[in-house]
């Protein structure tokens, strides 16, 4: 088949602060990303999908233009856009933690301002401009919306009252001497795609097996897999104590008083569970990582 009528995805990845957890995520859904520096086009293993860097505050924007046939972008964006776009699937990941990137109300903390009613007749910088402005709208509260180019936590109190700024864990805005006041929305990237892409049927499956295994990886990476021997009288006492993704795959050894248990379960209850089973007598446990957990 010719390169003029192969069959190609083109998926717009975010470029900045997102971009590194984003390759390490497609990485562990099965696609090998590399990129240099000084490109916005990395290179995949995949001759079906072309890769574009591309700021998470556009990509929506050319996705709805057909620019890309996908994207990932947080819903604010989508939302602050007003773009026409077909959410796939939401892939709860981001930069640092497992937690949804939030949009916050921050004033220096000497500020007087304690909730968004004091905010009239103030000036505001922030990214978000549009939502932020339709957030006060919204609480019947009249003030100055500013677009911010960027390092929007320095910017009070010198050249603004107050920042509407995104976080994760609030750490740059403690270190900036700021205090969050009010919380105006929360946001995971979400897969999305242009509304005529999703017209195409081999676009579409493309689109929905990469959703699929994108969230198989995030799925996988919260939990691991146990195996274990078991001696068959303490089998059920055993798997009542068990917590498990789907029932345990019970298998037989070749000593018929014995069988070997295998399940996942959440990390977190590991270091618990694991006292528990050897006390419940099983034996030779095995902790092992899972690369993508598939409903």
């Amino acid at each position: 088949m010719s390169n003029n009528t192969k069959k190609l995805l083109r998926l717009g990845v975010p470029k900045g602060s997102l971009q590194e957890s984003t390759f390490a995520l497609l990485a562990k859904a099965g696609w090998k990303i590399s990129s240099s520096s000084r490109s916005y086009i990395p290179r995949t293993d995949d001759p079906e999908l072309e890769l574009r860097l591309i700021r998470a505050q556009e990509i929506s924007r050319y996705v709805e233009h057909g620019f890309l046939d996908a994207g990932l972008t947080g819903a604010d964006w989508i939302a602050e856009n007003n773009s026409d776009v077909q959410v796939v699937a939401e892939i709860a990941y981001s930069k640092q933690t497992t937690n949804p990137a939030r949009w916050v109300l921050a004033v220096p903390n000497d500020s007087p301002i304690k909730s968004v009613k004091d905010l009239q007749g103030k000036r505001i910088a922030t990214e978000l401009v549009e939502h932020t402005r339709r957030w006060l709208k919204k609480n019947n509260v009249q003030a100055e919306v500013e677009f911010s180019w960027g390092a929007t936590e320095v910017k009070a109190p010198e050249l603004v009252d107050a920042i509407v700024d995104i976080t994760e864990t609030g750490s740059s805005l403690r270190a900036n001497n700021l205090r969050i006041v009010e919380e105006l929305v929360r946001s995971f990237p979400q897969l999305i795609a242009n509304n005529q892409s999703w017209t195409d049927a081999w676009k579409k499956q493309k689109i929905e097996i990469l959703a699929m295994m994108l969230r198989g990886a995030l799925q996988a990476e919260e939990k691991v897999g146990l195996k274990m021997n078991v001696p068959r009288a303490k089998l059920e006492s055993l798997l009542q104590q068990l917590p498990a993704l789907r029932n345990p795959t019970i298998s037989h050894l070749s000593r018929e008083d014995w069988v070997a248990v295998e399940t996942i379960i959440d990390e977190k209850v590991v270091r618990e569970i694991i006292p528990q089973l050897k006390a419940a007598g099983a034996e030779g446990i095995i902790e092992y990582p899972l690369n993508k957990v598939i409903y």
